[in-house]
């Protein structure tokens, strides 16, 4: 996917972050990890069928990842490798534009992520409702909800390690009923059936909202790089595998489900290869996919939890939060980052599945026009840093690499609602306050922020605008409370 740099500049990632912490993350729990951030299975695309037909379905999830998962995976590997750290593609803006625009990316990307794992509990009891009707609204849904996020914030709080080998497991499990629901299938395939759709009747929102779900958060796994071991190798070939796991996930189950059966698209809701399995295996394969359906939510959640608070440990190590989200636990888990993402899980829990994928995607946009951009002018403007992995590409090309995306993230934009927008906009304005709230915080000495000693400098000596020579974290550090002399120095 790329080559090795051979330019080097200021920022020269050390051997190790955190020079007490360990990086226990291998390859193959990486990959299912990069695979449950992404994917999780083919559980929810049934309503792109619903949207479009079995044709727009398949084109969708052969076409779009060429423009889209691929130039994301691509992105992620060059500059997690250049920033192998926690803070992820939140270091990334900030390496490019500076601390304000770095705590955007990063207030935008955790909300849009506590919105997505607000809808795992709600699409594990969706598919748990035709086997559970009491489960499927009322105050037995509700305690549902609050069991599943404590039981599984738990499991997060345990430890990543546990989390990677888990998510190995939970992959093979979730996979297998769809591999064998494809061998029953055989016999009944109509490849007619796969060529079915009506362009005048396609619910373009629902449809590019599902794909777009479906197949981004490509970069989420930035945010854990800092727990992998030896990243400069081993990110870019757990992202190569997901994408190949990922894809093929979910064609062969669209393959199968609208190849053996006559397609009613009004069918194909949430849940619905449950059905799709008691057809063509019987009852025990339907319980088997409802198991996985089950487990696969499991995974995501643990993934995305992991992310996300690990994301928040990351900005704490650089300054731009309270120093007290840079706690880990005896697991080495971010205690405080795992809980604040519990809450937004349950706050947001009582919206549908088309409302949370809707809010997550417009949020995600605003955070990917960022990356993008921070991609482009990191390569304009820092060409010598140390790329240990680089895309093969001059400037013009890594233009036109995400240009595809780009028009991708305006047209999701546009489709979308007005309660969507103004949801999101409300949104982003609150994390325009929220910096100079915690500056002014600072500055008052009323919470403590500080900058970890072992993470190397940013390139953004001309960029913050904070400090007059340069400014290495986020928020500005209390030169007081600060351990590293030299930025104490700075801030004097």
């Amino acid at each position: 996917m790329g080559e090795p740099s051979a330019g080097e500049d200021r920022y020269s990632p050390k051997p190790t972050i955190r020079k007490p912490h360990q990086r226990r993350l291998s390859l193959l729990p990486l990959v299912f990890l990069i695979f449950y951030e992404v994917s999780g299975g083919p559980f929810g695309v049934e309503t792109s069928v619903q949207a479009g037909g079995p044709l727009l379905a398949l084109l969708g999830f052969l076409i779009f990842p060429l423009i889209w998962s691929i130039p994301e995976a691509l992105l992620t590997a060059e500059l997690g490798t250049m920033f192998p750290e926690n803070g992820g593609y939140v270091i990334w803006v900030q390496a490019a534009f500076g601390p304000f625009w770095g705590f955007q990316e990063g207030w935008w990307k955790w909300l849009s992520g506590v919105i997505d794992n607000a809808l795992y509990p709600v699409l594990f009891l969706d598919y748990l409702k035709s086997a559970i009707p009491e489960v499927a609204d009322g105050p037995l849904r509700l305690a549902a909800v609050l069991v599943i996020t404590a039981f599984l914030t738990y499991l997060n709080f345990r430890g990543l390690t546990i989390v990677g080998w888990t998510a190995v497991a939970l992959g093979l499990f979730s996979l297998l009923p769809f591999c064998v629901m494809a061998l029953l299938a055989l016999p009944r395939l109509e490849p007619a059936n796969w060529l079915q759709t009506d362009f005048g009747d396609v619910d373009w929102n629902t449809y590019l909202n599902t794909l777009f779900w479906n197949l981004n958060y490509w970069d989420s796994v930035s945010t854990l790089v800092g727990e992998v071991d030896n990243p400069m190798q081993t990110l870019p070939k757990a992202l190569i595998s997901a994408l190949l796991l990922v894809c093929g996930g979910y064609l062969v189950p669209l393959l199968t489900g609208t190849g053996a059966l006559k397609v009613v698209r009004s069918d194909w809701a949430d849940g619905y290869f449950a059905d799709i399995a008691k057809i063509l295996g019987g009852v025990w394969l339907r319980w088997w996919m409802e198991a996985a359906a089950a487990l696969s939510n499991m995974g995501m959640f643990e993934a995305e939890m992991s992310s996300d608070s690990f994301q928040l440990l990351g900005m704490a190590e650089r300054g731009m939060l309270p120093q007290m989200f840079a706690y880990r636990s005896r697991y080495e888990t971010p205690t405080l980052g795992i809980l604040a993402s519990a809450s937004g899980v349950l706050l947001l829990s009582w919206m549908s599945f088309r409302e949370i994928i809707a809010a997550e995607n417009y949020l995600y946009c605003f955070g990917m026009f960022a990356e993008f951009a921070a991609f482009i002018w990191l390569r304009l403007k820092k060409p010598n840093i140390s790329r240990p992995y680089r895309v093969p590409l001059d400037t013009i090309g890594v233009f036109l690499l995400c240009t595809p995306p780009s028009v991708l993230l305006v047209l999701v934009m546009v489709l979308a609602t007005w309660k969507v927008i103004l949801v999101s906009f409300t949104a982003a304005f609150i994390g325009f306050m929220l910096y100079p709230c915690l500056v002014i915080s600072n500055k008052k000495q009323w919470l403590h922020f500080s900058f970890s000693p072992d993470l190397p400098n940013l390139p953004t000596d001309d960029m913050s605008g904070i400090s007059v020579k340069r400014n290495v974290s986020g928020v500005p550090v209390d030169k007081d409370t600060c351990s590293d002399p030299e930025i104490g120095l700075l801030l004097s």
